[in-house]
């Protein structure tokens, strides 16, 4: 089952539409479905098969082959067995589990796409059997199933390499390329993008390379951001030492935090060449000797193809393995939420660095982000001075910019706001049954329904005949003779299942866990309306609810729940969340689109700016800098989450919202100044963020806070700010305040 996700949702319903589209089409279709590392793409897929083949409308029948490189096609069979074991939606099989030499109604043949075309492979050469892939596929289509190809990670081999291969020989209906960095287009495609999963907490919100090193952007083009990265010692030994203490931080963080959670420093070792000794046994000797880590002590533990120690509960978030020693071909389809420290020990010269070398650090340990940022964050620690950093995540994703708190920062327990996290928008949650329950009460459901309904029946066509087919009539049933069918219990659960799927539609997924919320809720309205009648769920009800006497009734509740239960969504979404006493980040990293500029009384160093930074924004922080007396600090705040500083405020229309004040400046009396830069058109419709932090400062200060702010905006060479609970503006600036 897919968890409350959006984007997940989302994708999942596109790729059923496209394709239902597409096998109506002829000739073989593509969908190329592109989705980040660390967004659950087996899961999506797994969904999406599962909805193709339920709930149709024709009488189709699916065969499905599920293809992947190296050894990834076994992995993602044990994923989907999983997901399959309590809905027996699907069956997966492997070559030699196939009946009958085809592909069976709703099943999933798993290959590994890189034997396939080897001439002496199994399943391509001739045998005694008569049983290779070629009589397969021709039998399943001879028993007149629909070919759906998938082809995961499908970008590690080009479109004419691999894809169109496997295309030309499976000749399936539609094929579904899957890839976090697809190198192909088709007919169709479905998006995931990293700013859905970021914001559902589900992978790490960026990750660091070599924080702490001096990192220098040396160029920039289109496609590729060259970096050149300096350690203090520039060693092997030096690069481990500064990944292990960042996994110490990282653990003494999350048990402050009160969360289990042990996290995972990777290390990926060089391949070994050849008449040079293996630098395995290097690092095994400075886990020992520096730092006491070792496999004998359960804190170490090895992935290697010769060699695996220490891997039975390794994924467990509180697994007590601190270390992981592996080469390239774990970073394929292995997944350790945990693990947040890649360190990498690589022969080349330089590294290329893309969303793949990264992957095994995305994850999020228990799928949503903490107050320390530290925790959302992913780090690699590498010896090469030289890295290039491939488009797909060198523009935001990954940051080689780092910035810290000084040393002299004591704290200032700052309460702040951050907007309530919510994912219950397309998929039902508790809060249903409680709307259903008003909705029937509101529409007197009890009294309306008959309860002395015993048995429900459906009506069947007997003799029918249309001469007309392009005069329908309003209810076929009607033309020639119709019986009636008795329902037995297991019919009677199968249609009242079916009743609360379609009832979700069009507004709401029908997911299992939905369908079941609109099942409870109706169990729940007999067990409390008709305590007495009615003391658990019970196929009676089932029948009352069905029954053509009643059934409207219930639909017309059903659909005033979903009003007001969106009406609910619509509320919490506008809920802010407080923090009491909030602080100034430990540290903070920042991307490509941001430059270095020397300002030495920034609280974080060194002090970045966005290279297309606001006019006033660039000169109030020189003034912070260089002019305003008895500055102790500033900083420039970020814009959103909670590691960023907001005051609550009203906007226009009523609604609720985080303020993000852009500086938070520290004085050296005890002051501390929440300012806001404008100038122009921006200054002018500020009232409602202005009036926001004019009345959270006075309710901060009668608390015994020493804080005071406003709209700031440059005039005359001074800086002029505005601290009215009733704010005005006029190009004069008449009654504002110079801040000197």
């Amino acid at each position: 089952m897919i968890r409350d996700s959006v984007y997940q949702t989302k994708a999942v319903r596109e790729l059923c539409a496209k394709t239902n589209r597409l096998i109506e089409l002829g000739g073989n279709k593509t969908i190329v479905f592109k989705a980040p590392t660390g967004s659950g793409k087996t899961v999506m897929m797994a969904e999406y098969l599962k909805q193709l083949v339920e709930h149709r409308e024709d009488t189709r029948s699916f065969a499905f082959i599920w293809t992947a490189p190296r050894q990834l096609h076994t992995q993602s069979k044990e994923k989907l067995e999983k997901y399959f074991a309590d809905s027996k939606a699907l069956r997966c099989v492997s070559f030699e589990d196939l009946i009958d030499r085809q592909i069976g109604d709703k099943e999933i043949l798993f290959l590994n796409w890189e034997s396939i075309n080897k001439k002496d492979n199994i399943y391509i050469r001739d045998n005694e059997k008569d049983l290779n892939l070629s009589v397969v596929l021709q039998n399943t289509r001879d028993a007149g199933k629909t070919i759906i190809l998938v082809i995961d990670e499908s970008h590690f081999a080009s479109k004419t390499e691999i894809s169109r291969e496997l295309i030309g020989m499976f000749q399936p209906k539609v094929t579904i390329e899957v890839s976090a960095t697809p190198n192909m287009q088709g007919d169709e495609s479905v998006t995931v993008y990293r700013e859905e999963v970021i914001k559902e907490e589900m992978i790490k919100k960026h990750v660091v390379i070599n924080p702490g090193f001096k990192n220098e952007i040396i160029k920039e083009t289109t496609e590729t951001l060259f970096v050149k990265s300096k350690g203090e010692e520039g060693t092997d030994e030096f690069v481990l030492r500064m990944a292990i203490e960042k996994r110490e931080e990282l653990a003494k963080a999350f048990e402050t935090l009160g969360v289990n959670v042990n996290p995972l420093l990777i290390i990926q070792l060089p391949d070994k060449q050849q008449g040079e000794a293996d630098f395995k046994d290097d690092v095994v000797k400075m886990l020992e000797k520096n730092h006491k880590i070792t496999v004998k002590n359960g804190k170490l533990a090895i992935y290697l193809s010769e060699d695996k120690t220490n891997l039975e509960n390794i994924t467990r978030n509180d697994s007590e393995v601190e270390v992981m020693i592996f080469k390239q071909a774990i970073a394929l389809g292995w997944d350790c939420p945990r693990a947040s420290i890649l360190a990498l020990f690589r022969d080349w010269k330089s590294l290329q660095f893309s969303i793949q070398t990264v992957g095994r650090i995305l994850r999020m340990p228990e799928l949503k982000y903490y107050d320390n940022d530290e925790l959302n964050t992913g780090f690699v620690f590498t010896s090469l001075e030289d890295l290039s950093i491939i488009e797909d995540i060198a523009g935001s994703y990954l940051t080689v910019q780092y910035a810290s708190r000084r040393k002299d920062y004591k704290p200032i327990q700052l309460r702040s706001v951050h907007p309530k996290r919510f994912r219950e928008e397309t998929r039902l949650s508790p809060q249903f049954i409680r709307d259903f329950l008003t909705a029937a009460d509101e529409l007197k459901l009890k009294s309306k329904i008959n309860l002395k309904i015993k048995n429900v029946s459906i009506e069947m066509l007997s003799d029918g005949l249309v001469a007309d087919l392009d005069k329908h009539p309003t209810h076929i049933a009607k033309i020639g003779e119709h019986v009636q069918r008795r329902q037995n219990v297991v019919e009677i659960q199968k249609l009242f299942d079916a009743f609360a799927r379609e009832s979700l539609k069009p507004e709401f997924f029908p997911e299992m866990r939905s369908v079941g919320r609109v099942k409870d809720a109706i169990h729940y309205f007999f067990k409390t309306r008709f305590p007495h009648e009615f003391t658990s769920a019970t196929t009676r009800a089932q029948i009352i609810t069905l029954h053509k006497d009643n059934r409207q009734y219930f639909i017309d509740a059903i659909n005033r729940a979903k009003e007001i239960y969106s009406a609910n969504v619509g509320k919490q979404k506008k809920e802010l969340v407080t923090t009491e006493e909030w602080e100034i980040p430990s540290s903070r990293n920042y991307n490509n689109r941001f430059a270095e500029v020397k300002y030495k009384e920034s609280i974080l160093q060194p002090f970045f700016e966005a290279k297309d930074a606001r006019k006033p924004e660039k000169e109030f922080a020189e003034f912070l800098n260089n002019t305003l007396a008895n500055v102790d600090w500033f900083c420039k705040n970020g814009e959103s989450d909670a590691a960023s500083f907001a005051v609550p405020y009203t906007d226009k229309d009523g609604e609720l919202k985080p303020f993000f004040v852009d500086w938070i400046v520290k004085f050296k009396d005890g002051r501390i100044g929440l300012f806001d830069t404008k100038e122009g058109i921006t200054a002018e419709t500020a009232k409602h963020k202005a009036e926001g932090l004019a009345a959270y400062i006075k309710a901060e200060n009668k608390k015994g806070k020493r804080l005071f702010g406003g709209i700031v905006v440059p005039k005359d060479g001074s800086w002029r700010y505005n601290d009215s609970e009733k704010y005005d503006y006029f190009p004069d600036l008449k009654g504002w305040k110079f801040l000197e």
